[in-house]
Formats: C-alpha cells, sequence, structure tokens
C-alpha cells in the first residue's frame, strides 16, 4: 500500500523538508479504495484532513488509485504535501497519467542535470513537463547541445534556471540564441551566467537595438570582446525605469515611440520579403 511504503516519506513531505531519492521506485498497484478507507490511505502518505478532502473531489471520475498514485510520485519527488495538492489542483491532468510516466520524466529531467530543489521548482512552476511529449523534450536538448553548443554543464544551468526553455519550439528557441551569439556577439558563457532565455526574445531585441541606435552597444568584432558594452545581465534584468536611466540615458516615452516605429519597419520587412517570394513562385 502506498500509505505503508511512504509513511516517514509523507511525514516528512508534510513538514515540507522532504528529500528525493536519485532514482524512483516502481510502486506496484495500490488498490481500490473508497469513502473512508480513501482518506485514511492519504492521511497516511502525510495530508491532512482539508487536504485529503480537496484531493478526494479532484477528477472523481478518475478513482482513487490514480489520485493516490500521482500524489505518491510527487510526494518521492520531495514536494511537501501541500505542494503536491496545489500541483495536482493546477493540472488536473497529471491525474490521467500513469505513475510510470510521472517516474519515466522525472528520471529524464535528472539524467539532464536536474535534481533535488531546482527539479522540485521546475515542476511546480511548469507541470506541462510531465506532460510534454519525449520528441518534443528531445528536440530541445538535441539543439541547445548540437547547435547552440552549450556544454553539459552550461545545459544543466540553463535548466535550473530556466526549465521553460523545453517548452519552447525549436526554432524559437534557436533564433533566441542566433540574435545573442551573431547580432550581439555573445558567447555561451555568458548568456548562461545572464539567463538569457528568462527574457522573452521580443523584449531583449527591443533593449538591445534601442542601444545599439543610440551608440550604447557595439558588437564585437570575431574573436574580440567589447569591454564598454553594458552587461547582459543588465540589459535582460533590469526594470524598465532603469534601463532607461541607467544604461539608456533616455526616457519612457522616447522608448515606446522607439518600439511603435520598430515594429512598423518588421512590418515592411515582412512585406516586402512576401513581395519577393510572390515575384519568384511566379
Amino acid at each position: 500500500m502506498a500509505g505503508r511504503l511512504l509513511r516517514g516519506c509523507g511525514r516528512a513531505a508534510a513538514a515540507g523538508w522532504a528529500v528525493a531519492p536519485r532514482s524512483l521506485p516502481a510502486w506496484p498497484g495500490l488498490g481500490l479504495h473508497c469513502g473512508c478507507g480513501e482518506a485514511a490511505e492519504l492521511r497516511t502518505m502525510g495530508f491532512s484532513e482539508e487536504q485529503a478532502r480537496r484531493l478526494r473531489e479532484l477528477q472523481p471520475s478518475q478513482g482513487p488509485p490514480s489520485r493516490e498514485e500521482a500524489a505518491a510520485q510527487l510526494l518521492l519527488l520531495g514536494l511537501s504535501a501541500e505542494a503536491a495538492l496545489e500541483l495536482l489542483e493546477r493540472s488536473p491532468a497529471l491525474l490521467r497519467l500513469p505513475a510510470e510516466r510521472l517516474r519515466e520524466r522525472a528520471g529524464q529531467l535528472r539524467r539532464l542535470g536536474l535534481d533535488g530543489g531546482p527539479l522540485q521548482r521546475a515542476l511546480n512552476r511548469y507541470p506541462q513537463l510531465f506532460t510534454l511529449p519525449r520528441r518534443r523534450m528531445a528536440a530541445a536538448v538535441r539543439l541547445l547541445r548540437e547547435r547552440c553548443l552549450f556544454t553539459a554543464e552550461q545545459l544543466r544551468e540553463v535548466l535550473e534556471t530556466c526549465p521553460a526553455v523545453l517548452l519552447e519550439e525549436p526554432a524559437r528557441l534557436h533564433l533566441h540564441f542566433q540574435y545573442a551569439y551573431f547580432r550581439m556577439g555573445l558567447r555561451q558563457k555568458e548568456m548562461v551566467k545572464a539567463w538569457l532565455f528568462r527574457v522573452p526574445f521580443a523584449e531583449l531585441r527591443n533593449r538591445h537595438i534601442f542601444l545599439e541606435r543610440r551608440g550604447l552597444y557595439r558588437t564585437p568584432h570575431k574573436g574580440q570582446t567589447q569591454s564598454g558594452n553594458p552587461k547582459l545581465k543588465d540589459i535582460l534584468h533590469l526594470p524598465e525605469k532603469d534601463f532607461l536611466g541607467r544604461l539608456a540615458c533616455s526616457s519612457r516615452e522616447e522608448y515606446e515611440v522607439f518600439k511603435k516605429l520598430l515594429a512598423r519597419e518588421e512590418e515592411e520587412e515582412e512585406k516586402e520579403e512576401e513581395k519577393d517570394r510572390d515575384v519568384l513562385d511566379g
């Protein structure tokens, strides 16, 4: 039974300090329970009476085994009882996943370097990582390793600071990297330390081009560094007020006008490209 097997883990998880083992054991069928039987089982796993009630109200059609198995796997990852419950409330689709699928996906993320606290935070913030198709995740990883040339250690840091990269379309992820690498002259180490992928590509581009056109950012020549450029972390993460005041030496009004003009430029460029394609196709 999940309750007996998880007695120690459940109590620790309820207190919020459970430590996830490096490999998850495969639990056998948990058996059918109903009413007070299921409530008692959940209490044994570390859920309070109120938490057990909320959990039993999730996806009634799935039945007790699905709820208990999903809760058990989340506790084994190190989530507290409340954190596991909130995750299932936000993402009830997890209740429809086989326990084996949950274990398998957690194992994949561990092999990529996510473990312990970073793994718990990633899954708590992005439960879609459990349901993301295997091919989609593999494509993002291949892109970062083989085309963006991040080392295994750098990839681990990227995933710890921005696990959402695994949810990105590979083409958009590649564009984000290429812009930083070729247009801004940055290298992988700088991107990782500055948490490049935490900031949407559009925001990165707006801030970079604004600085560039004001003569405050110059793309270094190949093999060189431009020490006079602002730090990437400041460009990306300063609040807009500080970015404009400290780096761009500009006003909010001027920046807003610039963004509108840049958007118009992009629209005109797209129209020209469409005309060129039509001419070629004609």
